[in-house]
């Protein structure tokens, strides 16, 4: 389950990802700009089971650095990544769990071939996660045609007006 904490830019909070720990048995991660170790070591105490290092953000020696801090803290880790570049530097980071937004932070347009092409390089050791833009089962078919092994979902769900018919629309 992703939960967002950033209060500022997506109105989440902390006590958001501990009413979803205590929910359900899911994993949770921490779904947030994580840009330092402090950052890191919070998710840990918040609760949450994994963490997201963006490496669009991130220097290299950076996700190297937070990447290895998360796992020594018993944090899984999802590299999110957008092109090769940032392929290599999830890779030299020793990124098991890698996902590839096919939204551009800049522009915020959804592009599904990037997630097909993408997908194609990610070694096949690495669980693929597609990220952003999946908006229904044809979207998630198609992402698990190009080899992704999970989908990343957030605006669809909560946007729907029958989030449990969007949820199961995406999975059948």
């Amino acid at each position: 389950m992703s939960v967002l904490t950033d209060a500022e830019f997506f109105g989440g909070s902390v006590d958001d990802l501990q009413a979803a720990r205590a929910a359900c048995s899911l994993p949770v991660i921490r779904k947030d700009f994580t840009v330092s170790e402090l950052d890191v070591l919070d998710a840990r105490i918040m609760g949450a089971d994994c963490v997201l290092l963006i490496a669009a953000a991130l220097e290299r020696a950076e996700l190297t650095s937070l990447h290895a801090l998360a796992i020594d803290v018993g944090l899984d880790v999802l590299v999110e990544i957008h092109d090769e570049a940032e392929l290599e530097h999830a890779l030299a980071a020793e990124a098991t769990l890698i996902g590839v937004n096919q939204r551009d932070l800049v522009t915020f347009e959804v592009d599904h071939d990037r997630a097909v092409r993408m997908g194609a390089a990610i070694p096949d050791h690495a669980v693929k996660v597609a990220e952003s833009g999946v908006r229904g089962r044809n979207d998630a078919r198609s992402l698990r045609d190009a080899g992704y092994d999970a989908v990343l979902v957030g605006e669809t769900i909560v946007t729907s007006d029958d989030p449990a018919a969007a949820i199961a629309d995406l999975i059948s």
